[in-house]
C-alpha cells in the first residue's frame, strides 16, 4: 500500500508540473498579447491577470483616461471569454443588469411570460463606473459575484462558466459617485489602483495610439483552458510558513489583536475571506513568476491590493491625513522585520 500511494503522489505531482508547464507557456502568450496594446502599467496587468487566473472579480480604480476599460476588453479577447460592458449610470436599474419577464401571447391567444437575460449573462462582466450607479443597482451584482447565480421572479437563473466581474471605478472625490457597500467591497477578491502611466509608457502611447494602424490583441485561450489554469493554482502547494504569514498579516489588521497602530487607525479589519484571497493570489503569482509554489514574498506584494479595500479607519486617523495604504504598508514592514 505504501509503495502504490508513493507512485500515485509521483504521478500527481508529474502531472501538476505538465501542467505548470503548459499553463507557463500560455500565461507567456497572454502577456505578450496584452502588451501589444496596453503600454506600460506592469502592476497594473500582474494584478488583474492574477484576479482572473485565481477566478475571483477585481475593482480596478483611478481617473478616466488611463485605459481601464481598454485594459477590461483586452482581456475578454486574449482570454477568448464572452464580454458585456454595463455603462452605470444613476438611472441604471437593477433589470437592465440582470434582466427582467416580458409577457408573450402564442397563436391560440395564450399568455405566458418569458425570461429575457441581461448582460450579467456573460462570462467576462466589464462594469464601467461602477459607483456611478445608485446602491440598489450595485447591489444587483452581489448575488451573481458571490453564488453566480441570480434570482428573477423567484425563479434561479445560473451564470456562464467561468464568470469574472472586471469593474472601474473612478476616485470618490468626484462629484456624483456612490461608495460600494462593505459587503460588496469584500466580493472583489483584489482592488487595483491604476496610476498614470511612467514618461516612457507615456511616449509610447503616443506614438502608437494616434496612426492610422493600432495593434490588436489575438485570442491565446478559451474558457476550458482558463478554468484549468484556475483548478491548477488551486492545486498549488502552500507551507505551512506561508499559511502563518497570512494569518498573522490578516489577524494584525484588525483591532483588539495586540497591534497599537491597528488599534489606534482602524475602525474595523479584513475578515476571513482576506485570507482566502490571499493564499489563492499568492498561488496566482508564483506561477504567474514561474514558480510551482508562493513564498512570503508574494504575501506582502499581495498585501496592498487585497487588503486596502477590506478595512476602514477610525475619524482621527482620516483626520491625520492617514491613508489605509499607509497603515497596510506598516503592517508589511512590520511583518518583514
Amino acid at each position: 500500500m505504501g509503495v502504490m500511494k508513493t507512485t500515485e503522489s509521483a504521478m500527481d505531482e508529474k502531472a501538476i508540473i505538465a501542467a505548470a508547464e503548459k499553463a507557463l507557456s500560455e500565461i507567456a502568450l497572454i502577456r505578450k498579447e496584452v502588451g501589444k496594446v496596453i503600454f506600460g502599467q506592469e502592476n497594473v496587468v500582474e494584478q488583474t491577470l492574477l484576479a482572473v487566473l485565481s477566478g475571483g472579480h477585481a475593482l480596478l480604480v483611478g481617473v478616466p483616461g488611463l485605459a481601464k476599460t481598454k485594459l477590461v476588453s483586452t482581456l475578454g479577447t486574449v482570454l477568448g471569454l464572452n464580454a458585456s460592458r454595463i455603462q452605470f449610470t444613476p438611472d441604471l436599474m437593477p433589470s437592465d443588469i440582470l434582466g427582467s419577464e416580458v409577457m408573450d401571447q402564442d397563436e391560440t391567444g395564450r399568455r405566458s411570460f418569458r425570461f429575457v437575460p441581461g448582460p450579467i449573462f456573460t462570462q467576462l462582466l466589464m462594469a464601467d463606473e461602477i459607483n456611478r450607479a445608485s446602491p440598489r443597482t450595485q447591489s444587483a451584482l452581489l448575488q451573481a459575484m458571490q453564488e453566480y447565480h441570480v434570482t428573477v421572479a423567484g425563479q434561479r437563473n445560473d451564470l456562464p462558466q467561468p464568470f469574472h466581474v472586471l469593474a472601474t471605478q473612478n476616485p470618490l472625490e468626484q462629484e456624483g459617485t456612490y461608495p460600494l457597500p462593505e459587503a460588496q467591497l469584500d466580493r472583489f477578491l483584489m482592488q487595483v489602483d491604476v496610476g498614470y502611466p511612467e514618461l516612457a509608457a507615456e511616449r509610447q502611447i503616443l506614438l502608437e495610439t494616434t496612426g492610422i494602424h493600432e495593434s490588436e490583441a489575438q485570442s491565446v485561450l478559451d474558457a476550458k483552458q482558463l478554468q484549468a489554469i484556475q483548478q491548477l493554482i488551486r492545486q498549488m502547494p502552500v507551507s505551512e510558513k506561508v499559511v502563518d504569514a497570512i494569518l498573522s498579516l490578516v489577524r494584525s489588521a484588525r483591532p483588539g489583536n495586540g497591534n497599537a497602530a491597528t488599534d489606534k487607525n482602524v475602525a474595523w479589519g479584513p475578515g476571513p475571506r482576506a485570507g482566502q484571497s490571499l493564499m489563492l493570489c499568492a498561488r496566482a503569482r508564483a506561477l504567474y513568476d514561474g514558480r510551482l509554489a508562493p513564498s512570503i514574498d508574494d504575501i506582502m506584494a499581495l498585501a496592498e491590493p487585497v487588503l486596502q479595500h477590506r478595512m476602514a479607519l477610525t475619524f482621527a486617523a482620516r483626520a491625520e491625513g492617514m491613508t489605509v495604504r499607509d497603515v497596510v504598508a506598516g503592517l508589511v514592514s512590520k511583518a518583514k522585520g
